[in-house]
């Protein structure tokens, strides 16, 4: 008996799902998320000085508010609108973690705009559309300018939305989103940072068949979305496949695209930015930044280098730009 009731626990805590290093899934239905952060509150900054809070939208998600400190000549005055999806997968990550609570404290004390972090449902728990859903809630919840902090500082005219690999992605489709067509006044721009594009064909020097630094990421993406029509190649997955709704669609009015040199997913990112240019015509032109030497979303993980504070500025400069 006991040796059964071991063999069952073993075959219970077998892994039938291996999205290492962001999930893993066992039979049992356990799940790990080797890189999961703790949280951290919300408070000031004394680095930077900027304040944050948390606002509840509705019994599973929220946002993480940043108001920059009211000090210079811009004290008192209507401010840019940062709205800030992050990344993970859509199985990991969130507003609270230590590495994006930082990010949003110095891109909001550099950008002297007020922030707003989107916390969404993950998968395997919520598939998607769940995360997207949330982030479109959290969009609109932006533009009501329900808050206190938002009605007061925010300039509704200058809503730009970032995000890093899941979130650049979800950052591109809330901006095709029909809600959104024809708004281009209210979304000043966006910026993708290490988007999560992917398709069924390889292009550039992505790995063939498709697994790159320990992810599967066709495998990842029809886990968390297995509605996708034509698996990897979903337009919300890969955008510039044929058939996907055109990039002059894009409800903004300009757009950055970052990628990094030891990125798997450079290559998606430049084919993004090419098709967008191409869609979208010279003018306003597609911003496209490649950091050299580093890898995916490096910034989140070693801000105070280099490479990190030339991205930080590159990001504020396009935020500041009329």
């Amino acid at each position: 008996m006991a040796k059964n009731a071991a063999a069952t626990a073993d075959a219970g805590d077998e892994v039938v799902h291996d999205f290492s290093p962001l999930l893993l899934v066992h039979r049992s239905g356990r799940l790990e998320r080797p890189l999961a952060m703790p949280p951290v509150p919300p408070g000031h900054d004394a680095a930077t000085g900027v304040v944050s809070k948390d606002v509840s939208l509705s019994p599973f998600s929220f946002v993480r508010l940043y108001r920059p400190p009211e000090t210079g000549a811009g004290a008192g005055k209507k401010l840019p609108v940062l709205v800030y999806f992050h990344g993970g997968g859509f199985v990991i990550g969130s507003a609270a973690s230590a590495a994006y609570h930082r990010c949003l404290n110095d891109l909001t004390a550099a950008c002297a705009a007020v922030a707003v972090s989107v916390d969404y449902r993950l998968a395997p728990e919520h598939l998607l559309p769940a995360a997207y859903e949330d982030s479109l809630a959290a969009l609109k919840w932006v533009l009501s300018a329900a808050d206190p902090w938002l009605a007061e500082r925010a300039d509704l005219s200058r809503i730009f939305l970032a995000g890093d690999s899941a979130g650049g992605n979800i950052c591109h489709h809330l901006t095709m989103h029909h809600d959104f067509r024809g708004a281009a006044g209210r979304l000043k721009g966006i910026v993708l940072i290490h988007p999560w594009f992917w398709g069924k064909e390889p292009i550039g020097e992505e790995p063939r068949p498709g697994r790159a630094e320990g992810v599967e990421q066709k495998g990842l993406w029809e886990f968390v979305c297995p509605d996708a029509v034509d698996g990897a190649d979903d337009p919300r997955m890969n955008p510039t496949v044929e058939g996907a709704p055109g990039l002059e669609n894009l409800a903004c009015e300009k757009v950055m695209v970052c990628v990094a040199e030891g990125d798997f997913l450079r290559w998606r990112g430049r084919a993004y930015a090419d098709a967008a240019a191409r869609a979208r015509g010279p003018e306003p032109a597609v911003e496209l930044f490649e950091s050299e030497g580093v890898g995916h979303v490096f910034y989140l993980y070693e801000p105070a280098t280099e490479k990190a504070r030339e991205l930080l500025q590159r990001i504020v400069a396009f935020v500041r730009a009329e």
